[in-house]
């Protein structure tokens, strides 16, 4: 199963040149996720070739302006281009109301529905399943109100190989090979092995969004085992203090953090404008939980 996580903005709320507030493309299979949406997704969007017809759901953890003042310019943009497919964006309550003045007094007619689905940021609650993908909340600790969010991927049933089935092949026999049966034909006795007709099925793979927050342990058992995990690591360890003040995490928190659920792969992000260098956010995290990843934009990492 194709799983992964493009990084499109790494930065935090004080523009840096070559550096773009929140925003991510998670992409499984043929379907795109838009997580956050600073100022200017829709650019890096149109720099990566991504097509907007795949992206049907929009996740906003929080209303601080680098999270999604790109919102506005993606949306007006798609109903310029005479967007058809409707768009549902899961976000704080207050989302909805922006948007609806910004276009009111622009005189913006939306052609396309946009679903409005208000997030709970105090309680893991689930907003999404599909065939294809799962996703819940993760509560976080911000100055406003805040949530992470929990994807995971539906494991598939078995693959046929559809070039060695007899010409044919019952329709009810090729779901009975999907559901890993094997077959013995009733009226010619013949014995169709699971093993010669299919392969195994993708697994379920799971990633967690943790935007902005300050340490603390409450997401641990939610997230146990997550096969990825992004954590904002808007500080180092020298600046801790500033950390708690603003309700932020250091490098050291984000890896405590995997290191506590058990994650497979850490990758760091959202750094603070002081730092020109990130080579301490890494060694720093590192030091704690060792398969962790700078977020670097334009990079895509495989879950």
């Amino acid at each position: 199963m194709n799983f992964e996580l493009l990084i499109l903005g790494t930065g935090s709320a004080t523009p840096v040149l070559n550096r773009h507030p929140s925003a991510f493309l998670l992409c499984i299979e043929n379907e795109s996720f838009l997580i956050d949406c600073g100022e200017g997704t829709q650019y890096r969007l149109l720099e990566h070739k991504v097509k907007s017809t795949r992206i049907r759901h929009i996740f906003i953890s929080h209303l601080h302006g680098d999270h999604y003042f790109g919102l506005i310019g993606l949306l007006s943009s798609w109903n310029l281009n005479q967007r058809k497919e409707s768009v549902t964006i899961f976000a704080p309550r207050g989302l909805a109301e922006i948007l609806t003045i910004q276009f009111k007094h622009s005189d913006t007619k939306i052609n396309f529905k946009i679903n409005f689905v208000e997030t709970d940021t105090e309680n893991i609650h689930s907003i999404l399943d599909t065939n294809l993908v799962s996703v819940e909340t993760i509560p976080l600790h911000h100055r406003i109100p805040c949530c992470g969010f929990l994807f995971r991927s539906k494991a598939s049933k078995r693959k046929i190989l559809a070039e060695k089935l007899p010409e044919n092949f019952p329709i009810p026999y090729i779901k009975m090979l999907k559901d890993g049966l094997d077959i013995s034909d009733e009226f010619s006795g013949e014995v169709f092995l699971n093993k010669d007709f299919t392969t195994t099925g993708s697994v379920s793979k799971s990633f967690a969004y943790c935007s902005d927050t300050a340490y603390n342990e409450l997401k641990i058992n939610q997230l146990q085992n997550v096969d990825a995990i992004y954590h904002e690591a808007t500080f180092t360890e020298s600046e801790l203090k500033r950390a708690q003040q603003t309700n932020h995490s250091t490098a050291r928190q984000a890896a405590t953090i995997a290191k506590k659920i058990n994650a497979n792969q850490l990758i760091i992000g959202h750094y603070s404008s002081r730092y020109k260098i990130l080579d301490a956010h890494l060694s720093e995290s590192i030091e704690v939980f060792a398969n962790t990843f700078l977020a670097e934009e334009g990079k895509t990492y495989k879950i």
